[in-house]
């Protein structure tokens, strides 16, 4: 067996604990031997519990990137995605970087650049590509059995789930709040099934209704309305080149027991999918003069196995990414498509933000 993968991590907060770190752990061909974070004791302690204490500690991204490393994890705040992967891709280190992309196009274009300048891999964190249903309804896409999809609705709709930790409520350094969020996670899907990353212009609304409750229901206790400075709903209508129509609905907090997140709605000329829930799916159309509804059952067989292994979303998703770079395997998420994403995401903020379509230059 070829030596181990050696990764360096870049953020050690909350979606390194909850998703990454577990999951690359779970790969015997890769290291994780870097650690940084602006907070020292985050980036110790995911040194101990990940590398056994062995591992490099740092609260600079900088003196990290000049280890001996194949690759790092950008698990940072939206504002420094850019920044980071392009100085790592220079150095000339594999990245995976959390999504979105970028806060804007500009910032996804610059990662565009690097990595076509070194010559290595990048990718972006968008792992519910990977969950059954999405890998079933890919495949049908791509069968054709929907045929041309004409009209999509991509949602992330909760109820009151709004984050109170980290960095989420802060404008300036995520770049907006649900629709650069999970919108951005709802979106990727729609337009990955579609095979359609064109858009032709956006309309968008952008609303701060509940940022200023007090009594909020919230699942994650009340947010300081202070710190609030994020939308907590955002819409947008998409026109692509081809003239399909997406309708995109994100919220944090929306006055709705209709709570979906991460799903997709297809609507072709041969059949259509509607995800009612994460990880449910089902396909209808007309057959012999019937109209019919396909359900697949996800739960009865068709476990994802890596080995003896039960894999989740997540370890496809790092699974994958050290696969590719060992020449193994191909990225699934290709960062061409995640910029058409924060390229929409940065249009529809902007048409609200003017009052009117905004109109795709490239």
């Amino acid at each position: 067996m070829s030596k181990k993968l050696r990764y360096g991590i870049i953020g050690c907060g909350g979606i390194a604990e909850a998703k990454h770190l577990p999951s690359i752990q779970k790969l015997k061909d890769v290291g994780m031997v870097c650690f940084c974070d602006i907070v020292k004791e985050r980036a110790e302690k995911a040194n101990k519990e990940y590398a056994e204490g062995k591992g490099k500690v740092f609260t600079d991204y900088r003196e990290l990137l000049k280890e001996d490393l194949d690759a790092v994890c950008v698990l940072t705040p939206n504002s420094s995605h850019s920044e980071i992967s392009v100085a790592a891709l220079e150095a000339g280190l594999h990245v995976l970087c959390e999504k979105p992309m970028a806060k804007n196009y500009h910032e996804a274009k610059a990662m565009l650049a690097a990595r076509d300048k070194s010559g290595k891999l990048l990718t972006i964190g968008y792992q519910n590509r990977y969950r059954p249903d999405s890998l079933f309804l890919k495949a049908e896409c791509d069968k054709g059995t929907l045929g041309d999809i004409y009209f999509a609705k991509a949602t992330a709709i909760r109820r009151r789930a709004v984050p109170t930790w980290g960095v989420f409520l802060d404008e300036e350094k995520q770049g907006g709040g649900p629709l650069i969020d999970i919108g951005t996670h709802a979106l990727d899907l729609t337009l990955f099934m579609m095979n359609n990353y064109e858009p032709e212009y956006a309309v968008g609304s952008v609303y701060h209704k509940l940022n200023n409750d007090k009594d909020t229901g919230n699942a994650w206790g009340d947010w300081d309305s202070a710190k609030f400075t994020v939308e907590d709903s955002a819409f947008g209508f998409i026109v692509m080149k081809n003239k399909a129509t997406i309708i995109l609905q994100s919220s944090w907090a929306l006055n709705t027991t209709a709570v979906r997140e991460a799903v997709t709605t297809l609507c072709g000329t041969k059949a259509g999918a509607d995800m009612p829930h994460s990880g449910e799916l089902t396909i209808n159309g007309v057959r012999n003069g019937r109209q019919y509804v396909l359900q697949p059952d996800f739960k009865a067989g068709g476990v994802a196995f890596y080995g003896s292994v039960q894999e989740k979303d997540a370890d496809i998703e790092a699974r994958t990414f050290a696969e590719a770079i060992r020449g193994e395997g191909k990225l699934y998420v290709l960062p061409e498509q995640a910029a058409a994403v924060t390229k929409i995401l940065e249009g529809i903020y902007i048409s609200a933000k003017t009052g009117q379509p905004y109109y795709f230059k490239d």
